[in-house]
């Protein structure tokens, strides 16, 4: 920081938006289409004690620009905006609050709650029409100027193609909390993430990509902090351009981008969950931090003729406005720093529909959609949207563009009532194995633009899928009140842990039966991290705010038999799906192209290898279902699978549609006995209950 403060700025530019430092000074640039004056306030080196507060002197096209000489990387810094405090008209500037810059690249720490955050007297008789004058500056976490000088060296993205993508799930922190082979001060971060033992995990598994939960910085919300709560899951951005400084504690951006060049190193895509939908401000009776001082009316949405109160299509309080030039622009620089400064190969949307929801509803025209979609750079990473909110037509399953890939919730319900035995949930689990046609195959879309997935962090873990047929949530001091009713879970014998063997390995057979599933239908196949050794949250299917063992992973559960056993399953289901065209989501099969002699690339059968006609179809007590597939081998030969899957209580003795391979069928796993491998089946194959067993024409890796 510079040590000779100047008493004013020079006039600077107004792009690019943000401090931009050049190695002569920085130039600062915040849009703000309402405000009166703007001015930079600068902090020490601690952030406790404002040294400076200087004038924007420039306004270009609503962009406040000023440049300060011999300023340099490091500087703490902060802005209060001057302007109409009426909230009526949806204008809350109010000068005494300190405001974080939008295109922060760094914050000193996480917010102090106190009153003054506040931008009216909150315990005042007018509410929110109030106007508060205590400086929050004391209680603020500061912006910081940064510099991006690493060196990436030949770092390649690894730009796994769709079709054989297989996503890992996980959180920055519960991740490696509980590993004890890592030091302790490095557990929970950014730096762990990049720990060899970590990546050599999921290599063994043969994940390709790994979606973090939030890593923007967000916000610690007041009413867990004082029930003694911590917002775990961080779906509360507080920066779009600043990382959460709890998984930086050396305060080094470069320990991303080392994990990012380690994941990238043994071929592991990297794909961050981001909330452009709203902001950590919450409602009209939220603090003021960033965005509402600095531009109530442009940066959120408001309801029209009563702009006091914020649309709320999120659950969140307020709903970003995409519509406005500015803040889609915002979205899309964001998008772009942390694709090129930290180079992430890929998006998540939360509330996927928010953001292309325009005035007269979902759009996937939408402005949010085009932008992406014409972008050189962004329209090639992938993205995937979760597609719905609770805003009206909020839900939207198939209905995004082409590029977008989404998360199947039908895809999970349909999986879960079919292996808790629920009635008619055959023919619904034939539209999810072969990829949701009916939702997907439009537009020239593909198969793996169905996110398929058993469990993810919304809800159950899988374990707790098997082991608790209702939630619970008391940790979480709502009552009961949060979370998911419907969980289409079953305990198969009893409420949370059992000592029961029987029980122990009915639940362990299901766990199998759906992972199976999961890896074996079209599309892409998603994991919920720790589910691949038995990871359970003890049946609390909503620990947004447990950051404890509640919610990060026990390793140790990979050391017992069961943990054990799991995890080399689920390594051989991806070892298996990855040898088979046939078995992954290049395009759909529609079954009405022939592969070689009598057989086409996709039949249905039933146990006894007749062809499902559509009246079986309806039958909602069928719990046996056989699945051929083939496709052109990589030889030239073809190749052909059949996916036997038994549901019901009893085992069954399955007919194998013909024709048949010369030689008989090679067993390549069966999920009720663990078998796998080499096993030759002629004409029938017993299915035990609960099961499932695939056969192939050749051996993974060996063509005929």
């Amino acid at each position: 920081m510079t040590t000779t403060l100047p008493d004013r700025l020079l006039a600077g530019q107004p792009y690019p938006l943000g401090a931009t430092p050049d190695g002569l000074g920085v130039n600062f640039a915040l849009f703000s289409a309402n405000a009166h004056k703007v001015e930079l306030c600068l902090f020490d080196s601690r952030g406790r004690k404002e040294v400076a507060r200087l004038s924007m002197p420039e306004c270009t096209d609503e962009i406040w620009h000023g440049y300060l000489p011999d300023a340099t990387p490091g500087l703490l810094y902060g802005y209060r905006v001057y302007g109409p405090y009426e909230p009526e008209r949806g204008h809350r500037f109010n000068p005494n609050k300190l405001l974080i810059d939008p295109y922060a690249k760094q914050l000193s720490g996480p917010l102090k709650w106190g009153d003054a955050v506040f931008g009216y007297r909150i315990h005042g008789a007018r509410g929110d029409l109030s106007f508060d004058r205590r400086d929050s500056a004391a209680l603020m976490p500061k912006s910081v100027v940064v510099e991006d000088t690493f060196n990436w060296s030949n770092d390649q993205r690894p730009c796994t193609p769709w079709a054989q993508t297989i996503i890992y799930e996980t959180h920055v922190r519960g991740a490696t909390m509980l590993r004890d082979d890592i030091r302790a001060h490095e557990r929970g971060t950014f730096a762990s993430l990049a720990n060899p033992r970590f990546i050599e995990h999921l290599k063994r598994l043969g994940v390709t990509a790994v979606e973090l939960l939030p890593v923007h910085a967000f916000l610690q919300d007041r009413h867990l902090l004082e029930r003694g709560l911590r917002n775990y899951w961080g779906y509360n951005t507080l920066s779009y351009f600043a990382p959460e400084p709890m998984y930086l504690p050396s305060e080094k951006l470069d320990d991303i981008r080392r994990a990012v060049r380690r994941f990238h190193a043994a071929g592991i895509e990297v794909i961050l969950d981001v909330v452009y939908n709203h902001t950590s401000c919450g409602s009209e009776m939220g603090p003021t931090l960033s965005f509402r001082g600095i531009d109530n009316a442009s940066y959120y949405r408001l309801l029209p003729g009563n702009e006091r109160y914020y649309i709320n299509e999120t659950g969140c309080g307020n709903t970003l406005n995409l519509s406005h030039p500015r803040v889609l622009q915002m979205v899309l620089d964001s998008l772009r720093y942390w694709a090129t400064s930290f180079h992430v190969d890929g998006f998540r949307f939360d509330l996927g529909v928010t953001l292309g929801r325009e005035g007269t509803g979902f759009d996937p025209g939408s402005g949010f959609f085009d932008a992406i979609l014409q972008d050189p750079l962004l329209s090639r990473l992938k993205l995937i949207s979760e597609p719905w909110d609770i805003g009206p037509g909020g839900y939207q399953l198939g209905n995004h563009p082409p590029t977008f890939a989404e998360w199947n919730d039908r895809f999970r319900d349909n999986v879960r009532r079919f292996w808790r035995g629920d009635a008619g949930m055959r023919n619904e689990l034939a539209g999810r194995l072969g990829g949701s046609a009916e939702l997907f195959n439009h537009r020239h879309r593909k198969p793996w633009a169905s996110i398929n997935y058993a469990a993810s962090h919304d809800g159950f873990t899988l374990h707790d899928l098997v082991s608790y047929a209702d939630k619970h949530n008391d940790a979480n001091g709502e009552g009961g009140q949060d979370g998911h009713n419907d969980n289409f879970s079953g305990n198969w014998g009893g409420e949370g842990d059992s000592a029961d063997a029987n029980v122990v390995a009915l639940r362990e057979r299901v766990k199998r039966g759906m992972l199976a599933t999961v890896l074996f239908a079209q599309g892409t196949p998603m994991l919920l991290g720790g589910d691949e050794f038995g990871r359970t949250q003890q049946g609390n299917n909503n620990a947004y705010c447990q950051d404890n063992e509640i919610s990060w992973i026990d390793w140790r559960r990979l050391d017992d038999e069961n943990g054990a056993a799991l995890c080399g399953f689920v390594a051989r289901l991806i070892e298996i799906r990855s040898s088979f065209a046939c078995l992954q989501s290049g395009a759909f099969l529609n079954g009405d192209r022939q592969v070689m002699d009598d057989i086409k690339e996709l039949g249905w059968f039933d146990a006894e290898g007749q062809g499902i006609n559509d009246e079986a179809w309806q039958d909602v007590h069928a719990r046996a279902l056989t699945v051929r597939r083939a496709a052109p081998g990589a030889d030239g030969a073809a190749e052909v699978t059949l996916l036997l899957i038994n549901g019901s209580e009893s085992d069954i003795s399955f007919r194998l549609p013909g024709p048949g391979p010369q030689g008989g069928w090679h067993l390549l796993i069966d999920s009720g006995s663990c078998k796998e491998g080499g096993e030759r089946i002629a004409d029938e194959c017993h299915v035990e209950c609960r099961s499932v067993v695939l056969l192939a024409n050749r051996l993974p890796g060996k063509h005929r």
